[in-house]
């Protein structure tokens, strides 16, 4: 796809998200007049052990609440409403709490899963600014696996056997085009088999406290691999501490010596104030997207971390990106029911 088409497929698909937060603006709105009649429900707390007890998520029935840049906004839990009608969320505004909506469970997520990929990749092998890092030669093997995978319609980027990619390529590949077989190449490569690439990853789950995760393969594309929203985005917040990811997941598009120009599947990235991070869809996941926002609340800078999981829909990836719009515009701008007319979201 030359960059012409494909800016304009992007502009399409950006007008066609935008049209499903309006959607979901209007749905956000009539539950929160319902909220202001019934009394707002808040959110299900997750199941309680050992491992989550010490967790930073807040649940409803928690009452504690860290401090906060924003703390007149976020100083309660958030209402109902900014809560996704159909599958899971959870979100972290400023440095408060992170706060996980209803229906937490165990669920395939798609390539949400490469986060943990390239952020085992850094941890491993860290890039320092402007760094393409070790090379990585790939192989007959490689190619071999790309076709299969094309065959089956999987994302992929075309790569030669003797082509050579830099870490920081390999990982570019990986996060923007949601390359699967890219996927296997960094995981062999960090960890000399995908299995054991794998054991590493729910290594650094339960590490990381997130007993609704379980990995097993390294880009998301079986269905096993499962987790949960508030799970995830643990793993969102200890990546975009790595500048070399998060300057990789903020580029809309890059040159690879054989696959050409490949584009961010992200088409929210430079709008609206989003700067990241991770899209996700298979049928069985639905739309999911792991995402950072910076926008200005109470006359303040602040960042809204989330992720979205199982969001229904024909275009599964517009799903994702439409459900975490419409949760970013309604932190940022909420509607106070019944102070504020339901049409203005």
């Amino acid at each position: 796809m030359t960059y012409r088409k494909y800016r304009t497929s992007a502009r399409r698909r950006i007008l066609r998200i935008r049209r499903l937060v309006l959607g979901a603006g209007l749905l956000v709105a009539i539950a929160a007049v319902a909220a202001a009649d019934l009394g707002f429900q808040g959110y299900q707390p997750l199941a309680s052990s050992p491992a989550t007890a010490a967790s930073p998520i807040q649940t409803a029935s928690s009452t504690r609440v860290l401090h906060s840049e924003n703390q007149s906004a976020l100083g309660e839990a958030l209402p109902s409403a900014v809560w996704p009608a159909d599958g899971q969320a959870a979100v972290q505004v400023g440095d408060s709490q992170v706060q996980a909506g209803p229906n937490q469970h165990a669920a395939p997520i798609a390539s949400v899963a490469k986060m943990m990929t390239a952020y085992l990749v850094l941890r491993d092998h860290p890039l320092g600014p402007g760094q393409g890092g070790p090379t990585i030669t790939l192989t007959e093997a490689d190619v071999a696996d790309t076709e299969r995978r094309r065959a089956q319609q999987e994302s992929v980027v075309s790569i030669a056997a003797g082509e050579q990619l830099t870490e920081r390529q390999a990982l570019q590949a990986l996060l923007l085009p949601s390359a699967n077989n890219i996927a296997l190449v960094l995981a062999r490569w960090d960890a000399g088999s995908v299995d054991g690439f794998v054991a590493k990853m729910n290594a650094a789950a339960q590490s990381l406290g997130m007993t609704d995760t379980h990995y097993t393969d390294p880009s998301g594309y079986d269905d096993a691999t499962v987790s949960s929203a508030a799970d995830q985005l643990l793993i969102v917040d200890r990546a975009m501490r790595l500048p070399a990811f998060a300057s990789i997941v903020a580029t809309p598009s890059v040159t690879l010596p054989v696959a050409g120009t490949v584009h961010n599947t992200n088409d929210l990235l430079g709008h609206d104030g989003f700067v990241g991070v991770k899209t996700g869809s298979t049928d069985a996941a639905g739309g999911c997207f792991a995402f950072r926002a910076i926008r200005w609340i109470d006359g303040k800078r602040t960042t809204i971390t989330g992720v979205v999981l199982g969001q229904p829909g024909h275009d599964h990836r517009a799903s994702g990106l439409a459900a975490a719009a419409a949760m970013v515009d309604h932190i940022a701008s909420p509607v106070r029911a019944p102070a504020m007319p339901a049409l203005q979201h």
